[in-house]
């Protein structure tokens, strides 16, 4: 298991300043798995985020929607979108009331690549958590927003 002290060889001044750095160092080795897992299908986390949205949704949604459920708020939603258009597991279509609203609309393809994603890949993750743990951590998660 790992220890933060150890890790980044360092003292903190209290338990806070510890557990907030801990937090922190945790969120970017969570990010760095997840970059690393999800290169073999072609796609970002935050892609991944978006089509698991736009499944979820049953309906093309418009972007700003998306953006506000997004795990990771990120200003470059736009684009991440663009790559998945490119790819061909989105599309944009138009309004037909008005020109300046577009929604976005998962296809078979991308629906397909979900598919092809096992469904626990964030599982090992958190394979030293039992569920009581799981749900502490979480609550205490909760607790400091």
């Amino acid at each position: 298991m790992g220890n933060i002290s150890k890790d980044i060889n360092s003292t903190f001044p209290n338990q806070r300043v510890k557990a907030l750095l801990n937090i922190i160092y945790t969120a970017n080795w969570i990010t760095s798995c997840q970059n690393e897992f999800f290169k073999d299908y072609g796609i970002s986390p935050q892609q991944y985020n978006i089509l698991r949205i736009l499944k979820g949704a049953g309906e093309a949604l418009n972007v700003q929607t998306i953006k506000d459920r997004m795990l990771e708020r990120s200003p470059n939603a736009t684009r991440l979108m663009d790559k998945l258009c490119a790819k061909q597991c989105i599309e944009r279509l138009p309004s037909e009331e008005d020109r300046r609203v577009v929604k976005i609309a998962i296809t078979k393809e991308g629906l397909n690549l979900l598919e092809s994603i096992p469904n626990d890949f964030n599982r090992s993750l958190l394979k030293n958590l039992n569920e009581n743990e799981a749900e502490q951590l979480s609550n205490l998660l909760d607790k400091m927003r």
